[in-house]
């Protein structure tokens, strides 16, 4: 499966990508690095798609399972290297599961063939990052 990026300068360090999806991200630099300000760093856009892979596959997981998921939110924090090329070098998700009856075995077991099976952004950079996952359940209705 081939996957195509196309990536046009706006202004100076203001970029738009555009993948297969057909969608636009915009990205770009702080104001203090003569960027504008307006977009995305590039590495957050990173950490963003390892968060959308992994979210995407619990979810699905969760739901062949039949868990009862009302909804979900998900905060990561990354921790970078000091000298560049300033690489991810521990990432923590920490979820927050609402809904009823939700187990914790069911939780474990979505997130275990998450990080061993199923994201492919997760198993492109566990060799060189420390990847952690945390998570509550919270009851709602």
């Amino acid at each position: 499966m081939q996957m195509t990026v196309k990536l046009k300068q706006i202004d100076g360090l203001a970029l738009a990508a555009l993948g297969n999806s057909n969608h636009w991200v915009t990205m770009g630099a702080p104001l203090e690095l003569g960027g504008f300000g307006a977009g995305s760093r590039p590495m957050e856009v990173v950490l963003m798609g390892i968060a959308g892979c992994a979210t995407m596959d619990i979810i699905a997981i969760l739901k062949k399972k039949r868990v009862n998921l009302k909804k979900f939110d998900l905060r990561v924090e990354a921790e970078r290297a000091e000298e560049h090329p300033q690489v991810f070098t521990q990432i923590d998700f920490h979820y927050t599961f609402y809904g009823t009856g939700i187990q914790s075995k069911d939780i474990d077991r979505a997130i275990d063939l998450t990080d061993s099976k199923y994201c492919g952004a997760t198993a492109m950079i566990k060799s060189t990052v420390t990847v952690n996952y945390h998570y509550e359940i919270v009851a709602a209705e």
